[in-house]
């Protein structure tokens, strides 16, 4: 979707228009008669978030009420949606040009429609032989935006929708040296990001254990990549490392996946796909923060010398863990990377993963299952953004109490414990242990896949997170003392 800058003159339009009325100053401009203003105001005091169209032969006026004295968090999160909305009725009457504007409203409410409406323009259809109408440009009244503000959202969005490409892209076509090939060269033509790419035979000479035994099972070799974003201007003295879990389809392993569970695997990477779509967001805005990135991967199989329950693994930092379910596969690359990642001495970690099916039960399609060791003033504001773009955190203990759990008879740590509850948490604990520097756990389980459609996300790979930890980044330098 294209996104000019314009300015909209009624008695020359050959497409339809969207009006943004947030409050009454927005009427002064409406080129409506006087029965159709009142008419509109009826409706808006009925419903505040009603939509009102205006038939003007060859072209509407889509009049889209809103309310802009709520909280504002709230009320551009209400535009997202009704965005989301809009478009679902354009693509309907087959309309693939349109223009916003409006009187009154300020910048950011018409980026955030416009955020919901590019975001729900997005379809992964390349397999599909009809397809569906979409929205090809927007023109936006131009003394509204600034032609900058409007790139840097078209960038962020862009990488939003390529991350969503990636995650629902089946693994028969996206395994692990495929993925790490197209980030690479996803990083050389940016140009500011340097990669580098792990194979076998090195991962297999740093014994990163647990990327090793789940990489077991399958005919496919592992890989694992680095990305670093350095810029002349950073903020911090020393990176901040995202991790990303990178499993390109969980079968379960030898704890083999039942009934339908198996469903939608193809997403359990999609930590990998938000840690690399973050940071190369970062890079293309040329955002002054030091970033980098380190992204496992790998498929968990049950065929060939699958690694199995009972197995004692030696981990890259050197501790023994005892595996009690192969399905409990992503913590076990994780810790590796984060375990390499914390030697380089960032000043922060922040890794992102489908983790648990127990996040999904107690925070449903919400927010992110979310934790902390030591790092209380970057979670603060990460839970402050988060808050700001509606991409939001749900803290839960991290006491260290939990380890308990984590206790093994044989090795220094079993890799999942083997009660019923606290699973989210203990998961977390158990990543815990392989940072030593202040470090957050993001488990979005629950957010980074749709198997139905909601609102502006779509059905399918949502990009959940992206805008999150593309917020922090922009607000980073608050944490620098």
């Amino acid at each position: 979707m294209r996104i000019t800058l314009d300015k909209i003159d009624y008695n020359e339009l050959s497409f339809s228009v969207v009006f943004l009325y947030g409050n009454d100053v927005a009427s002064r401009s409406l080129p409506l008669k006087k029965d159709e203003l009142s008419f509109l105001d009826t409706r808006r005091k009925d419903d505040i978030n009603s939509l009102v169209v205006f038939n003007r032969l060859p072209y509407k006026i889509y009049v889209q009420n809103f309310d802009s004295d709520l909280p504002n968090a709230e009320a551009l999160e209400k535009l997202r949606k009704v965005a989301a909305e809009m478009q679902k009725r354009l693509a309907k009457e087959k309309e693939t040009k349109v223009a916003v504007t409006g009187e009154g409203v300020i910048p950011e409410e018409v980026v955030a429609f416009l955020e919901g409406l590019h975001m729900s323009n997005y379809r992964f259809d390349k397999y599909k032989s009809e397809k569906e109408t979409l929205i090809d440009e927007v023109v936006v009244e131009r003394h509204i935006l600034e032609p900058e503000a409007i790139e840097e959202n078209l960038r962020l969005w862009r990488r939003i929708d390529t991350c969503r490409d990636w995650v629902n892209e089946p693994v028969m076509n996206l395994n692990a040296p495929q993925f790490s090939d197209i980030i690479k060269a996803e990083a050389d033509r940016i140009g500011n990001v340097k990669c580098t790419v792990l194979g076998q035979k090195k991962i297999e000479s740093l014994k990163m254990g647990g990327l090793l035994a789940v990489n077991r099972g399958s005919e496919d070799e592992a890989r694992f990549v680095v990305l670093e974003y350095k810029p002349s201007n950073r903020v911090n003295r020393k990176p901040v490392a995202l991790v990303g879990k990178g499993i390109m389809y969980d079968t379960g392993g030898l704890n083999i996946k039942t009934e339908d569970y198996m469903l939608e695997m193809k997403s359990d990477m999609a930590g990998a796909a938000t840690m690399a779509s973050t940071l190369f967001a970062v890079a293309e805005n040329n955002l002054p923060v030091w970033v980098t990135a380190y992204l496992p991967m790998t498929d968990n199989r049950p065929g060939k010398n699958a690694y199995a329950p009972d197995d004692i693994l030696r981990m890259y930092d050197g501790t023994t863990v005892e595996i009690t379910n192969t399905d409990a596969e992503g913590r076990l690359i994780l810790a590796d990377a984060i375990a390499y990642a914390d030697q380089q001495n960032p000043e922060l970690i922040i890794d992102a993963a489908t983790l648990t099916g127990a996040a999904v039960r107690t925070f449903g399609k919400i927010a992110i299952a979310a934790m902390h060791k030591d790092a209380e003033l970057p979670f603060n504001l990460l839970n402050i953004v988060g808050n700001q773009v509606y991409e939001r955190l749900a803290q839960l203990p991290f006491w260290k109490e939990y380890d308990e759990l984590l206790k093994s008879n044989v090795a220094d740590m079993i890799n999942c414990n083997l009660g019923s509850y606290a699973g989210t948490i203990t998961a977390g604990r158990f990543l815990a242990h392989f940072a030593h520097h202040p470090y957050i756990h993001l488990d979005i389980a629950g957010v980074a896949f749709n198997d139905k459609a909601d609102s502006f996300y779509g059905v399918g790979a949502t990009g959940f997170g992206i805008r999150l930890l593309y917020a922090f980044f922009q607000t980073y330098e608050a944490t620098q003392k």
